[in-house]
């Protein structure tokens, strides 16, 4: 006998869904499979999706960047979704959101949440009062008396995974993030996700392809140039290359006689290309031209599409050069095995050697010897 989470009859009568998640863009390069998958098995339900912001803050100086964020261009241009709910930057946004949803009466509501997971199941809780409502959990300790009766407002749970040394240290195969997430969906819909399903994907509209076409012509680029996209920025620094760095690996790689009139594009985050304008400046290299993705989303993987090789840290950069199918050498840490590129035909880990160690222990001599083999 089939088992699953949400009852089949529940699923039969619904008429809409909503799923609640603190989602990133890496996260929604694989996720994006598992809710096409939901929609392809139950189309008469209407997908609604929370992006939840982790951000949210009453300083009104930060929301004009944090409404802003590419995630909501993707998602709003989804054909997934009937709802997005992206307004969820400043506490006052937030509750407009919470009154909007609740008055949507949702027969069920999913959170999808890894982080401060109980705080979800009494957000998801609030959302849908009278709705079954599933929502992540972990092994709570037998003292902890207020999680114990938080997590009893679920109706039904999904076990939280977990990353351990043994992982880390490539002792113990982990499954990919993406064999986590599918798994989620069977466990909750019965809805299975092949190996091929779960291979990232990224419609990009064709404005933003001519755009891309529309930038290479400007910055000089001929038909047939070879093009390196490196991107040395993410969330954190641990995970980070410095653009003093970036740009040395730049300049070490048009000293290579066979990629001296290649062009090379820098990644850059809009809050810090004016420090990187600067530094540029100093050291101006031929073919070489900052950019950043200020106006869309999809000004990003349309650049990306048209490059030959992709180098990264480790961001969502290296999951969107998967979902577009061009090469990249993924610089990662030992922490987070189960975010590797998803795409091993197309793909190349260069990972730090210890287990705790910064990005920055990852040399450009480390990236050129794995150029040089590759080439």
């Amino acid at each position: 006998m089939t088992t699953q989470l949400v009852p089949a009859e529940l699923l039969q009568k619904a008429d809409k869904i909503l799923f609640v998640a603190h989602l990133a863009l890496g996260d929604f390069t694989y996720m994006q499979s598992c809710f096409r998958a939901f929609t392809q098995a139950y189309p008469h339900i209407k997908v609604h999706l929370w992006v939840d912001e982790l951000r949210r803050t009453d300083d009104e100086t930060q929301w004009e960047h944090l409404k802003k964020y590419s995630l909501y261009d993707w998602v709003n241009s989804s054909s997934l979704f009937d709802k997005v709910y992206s307004q969820t930057y400043s506490p006052q946004l937030f509750e407009q959101s919470v009154k909007e949803a609740q008055a949507e009466n949702y027969p069920i509501v999913i959170s999808l949440a890894v982080l401060h997971r109980h705080k979800y199941v009494n957000l998801i809780r609030r959302l849908s009062p009278n709705g079954f409502i599933v929502g992540q959990k972990k092994r709570v300790r037998f003292y902890d008396i207020p999680k114990h009766l938080i997590y009893r407002k679920l109706d039904a749970f999904i076990p939280a995974y977990k990353i351990s040394k043994k992982h880390q240290a490539n002792l113990q195969a982990v499954p990919h993030i993406s064999e986590i997430y599918a798994g989620w969906f069977h466990t909750l819909f019965n809805i299975g996700v092949s190996d091929s399903e779960r291979l990232p994907y990224v419609d990009i509209p064709e404005k933003w392809r001519e755009y891309a076409q529309l930038q290479f012509n400007d910055w000089g680029f001929r038909e047939g140039q070879r093009v390196f996209f490196i991107n040395g920025y993410s969330k954190s620094a641990d995970r980070s290359w410095k653009i003093e760095r970036v740009l040395d690996l730049a300049a070490e790689i048009k000293r290579q006689p066979a990629w001296s009139n290649a062009g090379i594009i820098i990644n850059v985050v809009p809050d810090q290309m004016q420090y990187a304008r600067s530094v540029i400046a100093q050291r101006p290299i031929e073919h070489v031209h900052l950019f950043s993705a200020t106006t869309n989303f999809f000004q990003l993987p349309a650049i990306l599409s048209v490059c030959n090789l992709i180098i990264s840290v480790e961001t969502a950069v290296m999951h969107l050069a998967n979902a577009v199918h061009v090469p990249v050498i993924a610089l990662m840490r030992q922490t987070s095995p189960e975010w590797v590129p998803i795409d091993a035909s197309i793909t190349t880990i260069i990972k730090v050697k210890k287990r705790k160690a910064w990005m920055d222990e990852i040399t450009v001599n480390d990236v050129m010897k794995v150029l040089r083999s590759e080439e």
